[in-house]
């Protein structure tokens, strides 16, 4: 029998195409708008119309760059959710989803042990994300050099990086909450409920003076603090795996002595 993690990985294939065909498409719809916004008139003079902790929650003060063009229209909302969502579901459907389907057991019965079960789960869902944050890098590489955005790889890289992290983090949530309830739907819900507190401390933490020194806890802030393209690596990328890391830990001794739901 193949491994657990190249199961994993081969039941993705279908939604990591789909997925990472979704991404590239949207990319580069949003970079072929680039030429028009840059030869708007009185861009700036528009810009300055908003509030200032508008323009620091979207990096409008930016907006008329290449750079300050994409973390406004992908880094800081879409292409975020767009990785929350695949990861929530794909970590809800790790174990609780083959537990509900019935084929938990069997895989169960394998040399495979619980701590194992989730570890290869937890690396299926990583590669998963890396292989749609390679998409993304790539083309939002080739939008840059198509339309001229002026885009630096490094910069590009480390947001992308960053992107990865948040998206694997709430993913490794939704796996945990799974392997110890047992419920997709529970998974899905807490997790979510979980990302949108955390969006909500982030967009606080902007708005509300007396908010800002807890902005640093939430995931958002961690990833997308200062662009995230051209902010360059920051300390605050390494809490995202390092918080995941915890997660799977605190589940798996109750993963271990629950009763799996069987096949009938």
């Amino acid at each position: 029998m193949r491994s657990v993690f190249a199961k994993s990985l081969h039941d993705q294939r279908r939604a990591l195409i789909g997925w990472g065909i979704g991404i590239a498409l949207l990319v580069l719809l949003e970079t072929a708008l680039w030429p028009s916004i840059k030869k708007m008139p009185d861009l700036d003079a528009f810009l300055a119309n908003y509030p200032e902790p508008m323009r620091r929650l979207f990096n409008l003060q930016d907006f008329g760059t290449g750079t300050g063009f994409v973390n406004a229209e992908l880094f800081s909302a879409l292409l975020p959710i767009l990785f929350l969502v695949y990861a929530i579901g794909r970590g809800a459907r790790s174990i609780a989803g083959e537990e509900e389907s019935g084929t938990l057991d069997v895989l169960l019965v394998t040399p495979v042990t619980t701590t194992g079960l989730v570890l290869h789960q937890a690396a299926a869902l990583a590669v998963a994300m890396l292989a749609l944050g390679g998409v993304l890098y790539a083309v939002v590489l080739a939008g840059s050099w198509i339309f001229g955005m002026g885009i630096g790889m490094p910069a590009l890289f480390t947001a992308t990086l960053a992107t990865v992290g948040l998206g694997f983090e709430f993913g490794c949530l939704a796996l945990a909450v799974g392997a110890v309830t047992g419920r997709r739907s529970l998974a899905i819900g807490i997790s979510s409920a979980c990302a949108v507190a955390a969006y909500l401390l982030f967009v606080a933490g902007e708005l509300v003076d007396a908010v800002q020194p807890w902005q640093p806890l939430s995931p958002f802030d961690q990833a997308m603090s200062g662009g995230p393209v051209g902010a360059g690596f920051q300390l605050a990328h390494l809490a995202m795996p390092l918080t995941a890391a915890v997660i799977l830990a605190l589940a798996l001794p109750v993963f271990a002595h629950r009763d799996i739901a069987v096949a009938r």
